[in-house]
């Protein structure tokens, strides 16, 4: 809901950045790996239950798959960039409740519908993309601005995941409200991508 109006005013400023990176041989490959690899380490910092270091790690984190896509736009995007992009991104969704199951058994009911809940916003995304490329509807609801493929927003984007994520860490005994009240923004989410993709594509004879 929020990533395209952020947008405007991150852009420029990882541009900027991103024009360091290329300039030093960094590849946005590394990138996406590094920032990965950062969310890692937030994940053994929950484990540790080390809450606000996770935080900070999930920030790092978050700069550096910002910073990918920006030095690929200065670049030469490919393929295997974008796919490498939403495969790390999607891990590291379900990979902070994950942890937060596994380290406090208490929160693994919550925990795991909200993990499910990521199944029906990630395959959705991902249903929709395919189908647009299949089709390149010229009535597409799609956006496709500063990603690899076409898309439909929602209310849980990125934005809004990494937001809850950093509530979670921050506030962590209110992580199963925290966590419920998101993934019911995500069944809304689902809901609205089948019901649009329905409405382009459903129609057909």
């Amino acid at each position: 809901m929020f990533d395209a109006r952020l947008r405007p005013v991150i852009d420029p400023v990882l541009t900027k950045i991103g024009t360091v990176c290329l300039r030093a041989g960094i590849s946005a490959n590394i990138l996406t790996v590094t920032g990965f690899g950062a969310g890692l380490i937030c994940g053994v910092l929950i484990f540790a239950e080390l809450y606000l270091w996770a935080a900070l790690a999930l920030i790092i984190s978050r700069i550096f798959d910002g910073l990918d896509g920006a030095v690929a736009r200065l670049s030469r995007p490919t393929d295997f960039g974008g796919f490498l992009d939403i495969v790390c991104d999607f891990l590291f969704y379900a990979l902070v409740p994950c942890c937060f199951a596994i380290s406090r058994p208490e929160l693994a009911p919550a925990a795991a519908f909200l993990m499910f809940s990521f199944v029906g916003t990630g395959t959705s995304f991902l249903a929709y993309a395919v189908l647009e490329a299949k089709h390149k509807s010229d009535t597409s609801r799609a956006q496709t601005k500063n990603k690899s493929f076409a898309y439909l927003g929602g209310l849980t984007e990125g934005t809004e995941t990494i937001c809850i994520f950093i509530l979670m860490l921050v506030f962590s005994d209110y992580f199963v409200p925290l966590a419920l009240g998101f993934a019911m923004l995500c069944w809304i989410t689902t809901g609205y991508r089948i019901y649009a993709t329905w409405a382009e594509f459903g129609k057909e004879s």
